[in-house]
């Protein structure tokens, strides 16, 4: 059960409507603080609108850091969003293969930044073994850009630890197949 309430739609106040988007659990609860969720949306706006990294890819690293942070609210929200940006159910399967250390299907550089989402996931930093190899693919912006995406879905995940956020029933599906 979630430590703060989840503030009804009809009573959020209107300038910040904008804000929900999607009426999901995580958005009702942040909006508690209206002005530190608008802040905090801005950067995932960002993310997901303006970022250079390949949205697919995007989708795979926010997944591997739902993933390696045990975090049933974010990966079960991704896996259903990242189908609109060509995540298969193969992609995920491969995705948890690779985090179980077993064999896939994913690229080498894919796998190169599911590491390096996992190593600063766990371990709150990337190897130099790991960033020379992604230096390989990414040029200094993406490489930034890969760190913020990695990092706010780190704080996303805190977030939703924290506050102990529900998972919504129509996502249980996606926890169930994967």
């Amino acid at each position: 059960m979630a430590r703060v309430p989840y503030v009804p739609i009809a009573d959020i106040d209107p300038e910040h409507a904008d804000l929900l988007g999607r009426p999901i659990n995580l958005g009702q609860a942040l909006v508690n603080s209206s002005s530190g969720y608008g802040n905090h949306h801005m950067l995932g706006r960002w993310i997901r609108e303006e970022s250079t990294i390949d949205p697919r890819l995007r989708e795979l690293l926010i997944l591997q850091v739902g993933y390696s942070a045990r975090s049933a609210y974010e990966f079960s929200h991704h896996v259903k969003i990242s189908r609109a940006y060509g995540v298969t159910a193969d992609d995920v399967r491969s995705l948890v293969s690779f985090s179980k250390g077993q064999p896939t299907t994913l690229t080498e550089l894919e796998r190169t930044a599911l590491r390096a989402a996992t190593e600063l996931t766990l371990a709150g930093d990337i190897p130099d073994a790991t960033w020379a190899k992604l230096a390989e693919h990414f040029d200094a912006e993406q490489l930034v850009e890969l760190v913020l995406i990695v990092g706010y879905y780190n704080h996303v995940v805190r977030l939703l630890s924290a506050l102990r956020i529900d998972v919504e029933p129509e996502y249980e599906e996606y926890l169930a197949d994967f």
